[in-house]
């Protein structure tokens, strides 16, 4: 993960780590937009779980609303983080809903996920982790 990457999971570790409750915020998110803006989100979980907001979708209207009306957003990274079980954060991937999301509005950014069999964290353009997606002109 190159220093800027590293950057962001550092800020997604620490907004989890002040804000987390269990069965409310389990899960943050960094990203970085093209102008080098750091825009957080948190998982808001709803007492009626369609009411649910995940992280990913959070930070993504807030950078999104830091940048002028014309001006297209363009997501470079995302990195988001869940803490496990003895309070050790570990990356996780979006859902298929935030993947969807992600790609609609910056479909080459990098999403860095855990692979399952060995627990490595790795990059992944936005678009490849959803193969066959129909693409929406915006």
């Amino acid at each position: 993960m190159s220093g800027a990457d590293a950057e962001l999971l550092a800020v997604a570790q620490e907004v989890l780590g002040r804000v987390w409750r269990d069965g409310r915020h389990e899960v943050a998110t960094a990203l970085r937009t093209a102008d080098g803006a750091v825009h957080t989100g948190v998982h808001v979980e709803g007492s009626c779980r369609r009411s649910s907001v995940c992280a990913e979708g959070v930070a993504l209207g807030t950078a999104r609303g830091a940048y002028p009306g014309g001006e297209p957003l363009t997501v470079i990274s995302v990195v988001s983080v869940q803490i496990k079980p003895a309070g050790r954060f570990r990356v996780i991937a979006p859902c298929g809903v935030c993947r969807e999301l992600i790609s609609d509005y910056s479909p080459d950014a990098t999403v860095w996920v855990t692979t399952p069999d060995d627990d490595e964290v790795v990059p992944m353009r936005a678009l490849d982790l959803l193969p066959e997606k129909s693409r929406r002109a915006w």
